[in-house]
């Protein structure tokens, strides 16, 4: 359900619930805040005994506030918040901010299920409020740091903490400092459609520990991009999980990093790593005048080194070295006599050059069609000695003359993380050159300028469930833990999913009797319901090709698995036709909550984890979307024909055969949470494809 925020970001009538008379509260706080911006609005402390606090008249009880009061700061023990709402809800109070944490269970599901129903917009709890700094309007409980500006980044955090840090280390100016605390009712996107109208923003920059709400979150990242605005996520608690699952391998090789990193990517929203990058990226979409259509860069520094470690750390973040043309490197070493006229440009490798001659190559370097954004390495430091200053001064004022001229980016990083010389900032104000600290920070920077610039597609997080779903959900219904293989036959070929021929038999006899329909050489295999990886237990033989070798391997299987698993329930003995002459592929999904499932296509067989070969989409996939993963994977490069290893192999089956299997995993991943079929045979050449093992835990 979408919330107006608007009488919290910019309320007429304040009350406050937990001033004191006494003592200085997070009331309190909230209460000076609006005094000193000399709010024009109405503060009405509610206080049972005083009449007075703080200078202002109270309000005896919460039915004494006026109706429609637009919002009430609620700063009182966890016990009573639940009632306290509850009153304001009926007094017809529209909104109300909670900074109350330690809430028990019982205090907690109270004030949730009143959240979930009441009209009033609750913000909160377990947070620090919100600044409004456009405005001058500050519903937060605590001391503002003297460094807060006005300007266009906001900044949501669902960590006060964050927001805190944020603030004090930013030199941009802000618009709004929002933080989320537990989103019992409100959550980020409900700020975000807001922001994205209001005239005072241009950049906002969210601290985000989770998404409930996936498809707010991207219809609100998408109102955003729309409104010709930016937008970047530092997403924390990375490390939460190690593997999302323990049953398949599939699980083993993704985390939940792997959903949001998708999420993302597939929203086309910019990311940062940590606080510098976040802090880098908000002050280049801020202040940065040009528009990159992509991430390829051309670097320019005095220093050899430091342009190398440039390109060193671009390697490593994926930001892409332009490739300069033939045209470009003349008009380079035209300019710069002795300059190699590739990228990077150490403009001192030319002992003898004039600030006109370091001009034309730089022009020419920007007229360049091949590079997106220009990349220019200077010390800055706040720490500048007066002549080093004044040195470098003119050749900053080229390049700000650089940012003026082109309509591409051109963006000032100073190679280490301390604060920037404020003379450096002064004198590019205006130019569109931003000055950042920190190479790989900035690098990062430049790489979301070019993610920002390209066209995003609306986040497929929904289609229509297929017909058959709801037959088989009936099927797997009271299901827990492996899923019998004759059923996960069933639900692969409801999807279209091409398994090898095979059969389950009880007994020796029973198996040399179905041999001939299968066909020999066979694969003989363990079947039974607590074995998820028959391979590891001596469960599976290989090259059976005539009666005796199938009694034999029979036997061999069973005395196997008896000695390793004694306990497991056998099931019977499973034959497959052997195919021959083709490459094994792992296909699979994971359910990731709040996403769904995440669908994995990589390198197969028995060494998939040891190979970690996969790539990974949430939600419905599309054959054109698959071809996509398979060829960003090591495994598309064999099946390419790499190094002539095996004939180049159509890849239309297997991405057809992910494609469907995406399809079964939004349908069913509400009762299968981990699929592996591992593996898949691809046939060299032709491409067709077969399902050798299909392992799907219900849960």
């Amino acid at each position: 359900m979408q919330r107006d925020v608007s009488t919290l970001i910019q309320p007429k009538s304040v009350a406050i619930v937990g001033a004191s008379a006494r003592r200085r509260t997070q009331g309190n706080g909230v209460i000076q805040h609006l005094l000193n911006a000399k709010f024009a609005g109405r503060i009405i402390p509610v206080h049972g005994t005083a009449t007075e606090i703080d200078g202002l008249p109270t309000a005896g009880a919460i039915d004494q506030l006026p109706r429609g009061t637009d919002c009430a700061v609620v700063a009182i023990p966890a016990p009573s918040v639940a009632e306290t709402l509850a009153l304001l809800d009926r007094a017809g109070v529209r909104s109300a901010m909670v900074f109350t944490n330690g809430f028990s269970p019982t205090e907690e599901s109270e004030f949730r299920e009143l959240a979930g129903t009441s009209e009033m917009v609750i913000h909160g709890p377990n947070c620090m409020g919100l600044i409004n700094v456009s405005d001058g309007l500050a519903l937060y409980p605590s001391t503002i740091t003297e460094k807060v500006k006005s300007g266009k980044v906001a900044l949501i955090a669902q960590s006060g903490s964050a927001a805190i840090s944020l603030m004090n280390s930013t030199s941009v100016g802000l618009s709004k400092v929002i933080t989320m605390g537990s989103e019992f009712q409100v959550t980020a996107p409900d700020y975000m459609r807001w922001l994205a109208a209001d005239d005072q923003t241009a950049v906002i920059g969210i601290v985000l520990e989770s998404i409930k709400h996936p498809a707010e979150f991207a219809a609100a990242a998408a109102q955003i991009r729309a409104a010709g605005k930016s937008l970047v996520v530092l997403k924390v608690g990375r490390s939460e999980v190690g593997a999302l699952a323990v049953k398949a391998h599939t699980g083993a090789l993704i985390s939940r990093k792997d959903a949001y990193d998708r999420f993302f990517e597939q929203c086309g929203i910019p990311v940062a790593g940590d606080y510098e990058e976040l802090i880098a990226t908000v002050e280049c979409f801020a202040s940065c005048g040009g528009v990159a259509s992509g991430s390829r860069i051309s670097v320019v520094g005095i220093s050899g080194g430091e342009t190398a470690l440039a390109c060193d750390l671009a390697a490593d973040l994926g930001v892409p070295i332009a490739e300069w043309g033939a045209e470009t490197a003349n008009r380079v070493r035209a300019a710069l006599p002795g300059a190699a006229g590739r990228n990077p440009l150490d403009l001192g490798a030319t002992v003898h050059h004039s600030l006109e001659q370091d001009t034309q190559a730089i022009d020419a370097i920007l007229d360049d069609a091949a590079a997106d954004a220009l990349l220019v390495i200077q010390d800055a430091q706040a720490t500048l000695t007066p002549t080093m200053l004044g040195n470098y001064l003119p050749r900053i004022l080229a390049y700000g003359e650089h940012g003026r001229a082109t309509s591409k980016p051109v963006v000032l990083v100073s190679p280490t993380g301390e604060n920037t010389h404020p003379r450096i900032i002064e004198e590019l104000a205006g130019t569109g050159v931003p000055v950042l600290r920190g190479l790989r920070a900035g690098l990062v920077a430049l790489r979301n300028l070019g993610i920002r610039g390209q066209a995003a597609t609306p986040w497929n997080g929904s289609r229509q469930r297929s017909a058959s779903a709801a037959a088989i959900e009936q099927e797997i219904a009271g299901c827990s833990g492996p899923l019998p293989a004759e059923l996960c036959t069933t639900i692969l070929t409801a999807y279209g999913i091409p398994l090898v021929r095979s059969t389950i038999v009880r007994t020796s006899e029973e198996a040399v009797g179905c041999a001939d329909a299968i066909g020999y050489p066979l694969v003989v295999k363990i079947a039974s319901r607590d074995i998820m990886h028959r391979s590891d237990v001596g469960g599976v033989e290989r090259g059976i090709f005539d009666v005796a070798a199938l009694r034999a391997a029979i036997d061999r299987i069973v005395r196997n698995v008896q000695a390793a698993v004694p306990a497991a329930r056998i099931d019977g003995i499973e034959l497959q036709e052997e195919k021959v002459d083709h490459v094994e592929v792992l296909a699979g999904f994971v359910t990731s909550a709040p996403f769904g499932a995440l669908t994995v296509v990589g390198t197969g067989g028995t060494l998939v984890e040891l190979v970690a070969d996969r790539a990974v989409h949430l939600g419905p996939v599309t054959p054109e979307q698959a071809s996509k993963m398979i060829g960003g994977t090591r495994l598309g490069a064999l099946l390419g024909g790499y190094r002539n290893l095996i004939p180049r192999t159509n890849i239309e089956p297997l991405a057809a055969l992910i494609a469907n299997l995406s399809e079964l995993a939004f349908d069913l991943s509400g009762q299968i949470k981990e699929c592996d079929l591992n593996p898949v045979l691809v046939r060299k050449g032709s491409g067709e494809v077969a399902v050798v093992d299909a392992l799907m835990v219900a849960g």
